[in-house]
């Protein structure tokens, strides 16, 4: 998978261009709002192409619990089950099996795992996940990996490694030796791993490169280690990637970690953050996240953000939106997440253009010099 009409940045590796797939094309840098279980919570497909989401997730774990790979693949793929008709990414599993999991057997073969839901056994292996990911009929397939835990000790940092690249090898010879299911192309990518050992991470980007995938993921940060060494390795494994393919950092994040992040030279980026927040009444803007939650939005008569034209901003108040959730209205969850993807999608959006002009530079500057990541700390 190329990644077309590559512009870089001057003094950063931040880099725009376009991802082409049979359900649409992807402008990068992108984030991706994540749909686990065949929807993005509280949002319906027209609601995610009005805030300008261009690619969202689902993912293998749960959508083989429930509902089933009979029950899409009698749909026609997860598309047509979700009525989502533009360009989809399915994560393989791996994470769930070993962040959910109570009962996990690893062997080589791969995993078995207790469902979350009803205590039934199930197994996954870079075989199975490949089969599922056919079922599913993404557009980006994700290879079978082990997300290796932090803390690690580098003996099993190192041991986690080399059994996600023999899974991820089995991942990519099994996707190559079938077809896709429905009409449409699927691309297939690596997850480098390594945990926070530098010496590993190269080792992991430089095997996965020689074996040859569409794409290539960082995969194993964002789960509790300093932002120093989230940052530190994403700038050994980006130098090592190729230049015109996707590059993808897994479950990142903050905002201030997607404007650190692309200045590394990530094109890609998921995270459950924008949604979950709002559920919880924490919404993001230029001048930092708000709490609309909090007593002095009591009467705030005015909009979150009146320079803001999601649907959210254009219709409603800070006040009617802490009325909302002080009386457990459902509406407020659509409402809060509207908002958040919107504010997610215009960041990168402005990432988009500050590159394109050779401004990028500038614009993490003023990002940083106007963005309070304390701004939210206010009582309800």
């Amino acid at each position: 998978m190329q990644l077309n009409d590559l512009v870089s940045c001057s003094e950063t590796k931040a880099r725009a261009g376009e991802i082409h797939t049979e359900h649409g094309s992807i402008k990068t840098p992108v984030f991706m709002p994540v749909g686990t279980a065949g929807s993005v919570k509280a949002l319906s497909p027209d609601d995610l192409i009005e805030t300008g989401s261009q690619i969202i997730l689902g993912n293998t774990y749960h959508l083989l619990l429930r509902p089933g790979m009979d029950v899409i693949e009698s749909a026609g793929g997860l598309h047509k089950f979700m009525s989502w008709k533009h360009p989809l990414l399915t994560d393989s599993g791996g994470y769930q099996v070993f962040s959910l999991g109570q009962m996990n057997k690893i062997s080589e073969e791969g995993v078995v795992f207790q469902s979350r839901i009803d205590g039934s056994s199930h197994r996954l292996s870079p075989e199975i996940s490949m089969d599922i990911q056919r079922i599913l009929g993404s557009d980006i397939v994700m290879a079978f990996d082990e997300c290796t835990p932090y803390p690690a000790t580098p003996e099993v940092a190192l041991k986690s490694m080399e059994l996600t690249h023999r899974w991820e090898k089995r991942s990519l010879d099994y996707f190559q030796s079938t077809k896709p299911r429905y009409d449409h192309a699927q691309q297939l990518f690596g997850i480098v791993q390594g945990s926070v050992y530098p010496d590993f991470r190269k080792t992991s980007a430089h095997a996965l490169v020689d074996m040859g995938f569409d794409g290539y993921a960082i995969g194993g940060l964002s789960v509790g280690e300093p932002k120093e060494d989230m940052y530190a390795i994403t700038d050994v494994v980006t130098d090592i990637l190729p230049l015109d393919q996707p590059r993808y950092l897994m479950g990142v994040g903050k905002p201030e970690d997607l404007v650190h992040a692309v200045a590394l030279g990530i094109d890609m980026f998921d995270c459950v953050l924008p949604t979950r927040n709002a559920r919880h009444g924490i919404m993001f803007t230029w001048d930092g996240p708000v709490s609309v939650k909090a007593a002095r939005e009591k009467d705030a008569h005015e909009a979150l953000d009146a320079s803001c034209p999601c649907y959210t901003c254009k219709n409603f108040s800070k006040a009617y939106l802490r009325h909302l959730f002080k009386a457990s209205e459902l509406l407020v969850y659509r409402l809060a997440s509207i908002h958040n993807i919107h504010f997610y999608h215009a960041l990168m959006s402005a990432m988009r253009t500050s590159i394109g002009n050779n401004d990028f530079p500038r614009f993490r500057t003023d990002f940083f010099n106007r963005y309070d990541l304390n701004r939210a700390g206010e009582k309800a």
